[in-house]
């Protein structure tokens, strides 16, 4: 460090820049078992800076964060931070959440971490050291109201966070660290969960913080909104540095090569296929949402062998439910669902297995892994029930290390051991894995392939790499024959992906377009309740 500033070196070494240093992490080592996932990584972040932090799934984005807000200590390295005095600098000890947050430092995670049955005063409030006795939620809701309002962040102090949409609870998320006073706020995927609205919004937010003299981390695989939002980047890979720049001097596609280290085709071609009628039929089908309201509305869908139908929507408007009726998760109360000409309707998951539908939920470690169980156990879950892996009601310990094997090398799963926990891969290994499963073992007997493929959010939080990848694998499955539902809040993805677009807007189809003829501005209105 140099008088408390740093040089900012861009990547073809043509500018050179004097930023004034809030953060500066020097040469940070963090080790796991079998892991170096911080790898002598440095990052330098200045006051009134949007700042991103790229990398693939696994690069060490997360984990050098959570040093930064004092989760993890490192290994070896430095963090030093700005003293106040003019141009000054010290190395501080971040011991845990709280030392950070009394350092000006604090991070809202990708998962919030809310309790949902208190009201949003009672979440802020929570763990704060000088927390008195009685507590006077009054005042402390006025003063969020302030800070809301100062920064544009509209929530209401006293409802309860289960009322609130994913959008207002982050809004909370970031009105804690706000509201204990922090300078440095770290956002992780803060716009995975966000409609294109809602992100525009919090650019907007964020760049008023900035204004403010705030530093904001900006972790994101969307570099739509990192060339939008952000200032300054830096790149990781494999756990070390790749490069730090200026947004002004780069762009998309130089990004993601730095990400992936090879060039990256965001628009994939789509080959002709040709359509067998009668995958999958959905009949006038209506059904409750587990508050016990109506989320289904007499929804009809039909689907071809090698079609993919997209269903676009704001996130609530029954598309959680669509795909839960689709794959056996939830009762309909009328309607009919059938599969290649089987009616299935209201029949188990396993029963819709065996028809040949296959499920990527959204939620990867919620319903779609075991955290805690191996990765050659969750490979194994739909395929253990028949020879070779199993005989009678025994298990073949090899059989199941060689299956799972030839998944992990098949869909490039990057994990230390088939042994590793699921929990312990990143997200796109995670959906890797769901994918393998999925897509290469069909109904697990090999007697019925994958007819049908329910595909929620499939791409949802994953690098440009891996959501290249994961796109790449629905074509190949559509050009074998599936038929494929995807359930994306990602307008490009659908717009090159799918064959036809179905939106929902309040449980109901509002519109089914095909994908050639469709645009932006259609959708949307769809999306707000106007039927085509």
């Amino acid at each position: 460090m140099d008088s408390g500033r740093i040089t900012v070196v861009s990547a073809n070494n043509m500018s050179m820049v004097k930023l004034p240093v809030a953060v500066e992490m020097r040469g940070i080592v963090k080790r796991f078992p079998g892991v170096l996932a911080n790898d002598r990584v440095n990052l330098s972040i200045k006051s009134g800076e949007v700042h991103a932090l790229l990398g693939e799934n696994g690069a060490g984005k997360t984990t050098l964060m959570s040093a930064l807000c004092g989760l993890y200590r490192p290994d070896e390295g430095d963090i030093c931070l700005a003293d106040g005095s003019v141009g000054g600098a010290k190395v501080v000890d971040i011991g845990s959440p709280r030392d950070a947050i009394q350092f000006g430092i604090g991070m809202v995670h990708q998962h919030f971490r809310l309790v949902h049955n208190q009201t949003v005063s009672e979440n802020v409030i929570l763990g704060l050291a000088d927390t008195p006795l009685h507590l006077d939620l009054k005042s402390v809701g006025g003063r969020l109201l302030e800070i809301s309002e100062r920064y544009g962040l509209p929530v209401d102090p006293e409802a309860y966070v289960w009322q609130l949409s994913v959008g207002e609870q982050q809004r909370v998320e970031i009105l804690k660290l706000l509201f204990r006073g922090a300078e440095v706020l770290i956002l992780d995927e803060p716009t995975a969960v966000l409609t294109p609205n809602e992100a525009s919004e919090l650019g907007n937010t964020l760049r008023h913080m900035c204004a403010e003299g705030k530093a904001v981390v900006f972790i994101s695989h969307k570099l739509d909104e990192v060339m939008s939002f952000c200032d300054r980047v830096t790149v990781l890979r494999d756990g070390r540095n790749v490069a730090a720049l200026s947004t002004r001097e780069t762009d998309k596609k130089a990004l993601a090569k730095l990400m992936v280290g090879r060039e990256v085709l965001f628009r994939l071609d789509k080959s002709e296929v040709a359509f067998a009628e009668g995958a999958l039929s959905v009949e006038h089908i209506s059904a409750f949402n587990d508050k016990g309201l109506s989320a289904l509305h007499d929804v009809s869908l039909s689907l071809a062998g090698g079609e993919v139908v997209g269903v676009a929507g704001v996130a609530g408007n029954g598309q959680r439910e669509l795909a839960e009726a689709l794959t056996g998760l939830r009762k309909v109360t009328s309607g009919k669902v059938c599969v290649n000409g089987q009616d299935v309707t209201n029949q188990s998951p396993l029963r819709f297995i065996r028809a040949g539908v296959s499920h990527i939920p959204g939620d990867r470690l919620g319903m779609g892994l075991a955290g805690n169980l191996p990765v050659s156990d969750n490979l194994i879950m739909k395929a253990f029930r028949h020879r070779p892996l199993s005989v009678g009601p025994f298990l073949s310990k090899t059989a199941i290390s060689q299956f799972s094997d030839s998944l992990i090398e098949a869909f490039d799963v990057v994990t230390p051991s088939r042994n590793t926990p699921a929990r312990n891969l990143s997200g796109g290994n995670q959906q890797k894995a769901i994918l393998a499963r999925e897509i290469a073992t069909g109904d697990g007997s090999g007697d019925v392939g994958v007819n049908v493929l329910i595909a929620v959010q499939p791409t949802r939080g994953l690098d440009v790499g891996a959501t290249e990848g994961v796109r790449r694998a629905l074509l190949e499955q559509r050009e074998k024959g599936t038929a494929i539902v995807l359930i994306s809040e990602d307008l490009d993805e659908l717009l090159s992906l799918s064959d036809r677009i179905a939106v929902m807007h309040a449980g109901k189809i509002m519109g089914l377009v095909r994908a050639v003829d469709a645009n932006m501005e259609e959708i949307g209105l769809m999306m707000a309740g106007e039927a085509s």
